[in-house]
């Protein structure tokens, strides 16, 4: 086999294998990308349920405190901005609505760094006269990429009449 052939096939053969690593890296990320965005969803709804129980704390830990924040919940209104968000998960967890409420139907779009999860919210809390109150309603939930984390920056979901002011 003359060297020059030899050469050639090594070219090829490097050419196909850098290929290769470029086609299945995106890939391996994005799947790694959707299990992160799936750990920060995951993290956003154990932070909720511990918010029923009178503690904001963990819930500080999951939000962005940057710029670019929304959060339309179902008690209504539309909170731009950390402070105000905050101030909306400190009266919520005022509250004290016990219960727990957990993701279902979990849909996942990961980009380079935002993602958008929308998924129902299903449990039970308690209501304004002390009884339990169904929650059943939609949800979508957006997370940026900072500092390797992925953080949530908005949380919009449907109403809530137990929770609407009045």
């Amino acid at each position: 086999m003359n060297k020059n052939l030899i050469r050639k096939s090594w070219l090829a053969l490097s050419a196909l294998v850098v290929v290769a690593s470029l086609t299945v890296r995106p890939a391996a990320a994005a799947t790694d990308s959707k299990s992160a965005v799936l750990a920060a969803n995951a993290q956003f709804y154990a932070a909720l349920n511990t918010l029923f129980t009178g503690d904001a704390g963990p819930m500080k830990k999951v939000w962005s405190h940057k710029g670019g924040l929304t959060y339309l919940g179902p008690a209504g209104g539309f909170q731009v901005g950390w402070k105000k968000i905050l101030d909306a998960w400190e009266e919520q967890a005022a509250m004290k609505l016990g219960g727990s409420v957990q993701p279902k139907e979990v849909h996942v779009v990961v980009g380079a760094d935002l993602a958008v999860v929308q998924d129902y919210e299903v449990g039970e809390n308690v209501n304004a006269r002390g009884r339990a109150a169904t929650v059943s309603i939609r949800a979508t939930n957006i997370f940026r990429q900072e500092n390797g984390q992925w953080k949530m920056i908005s949380h919009h979901t449907d109403l809530l009449p137990s929770l609407q002011k009045k």
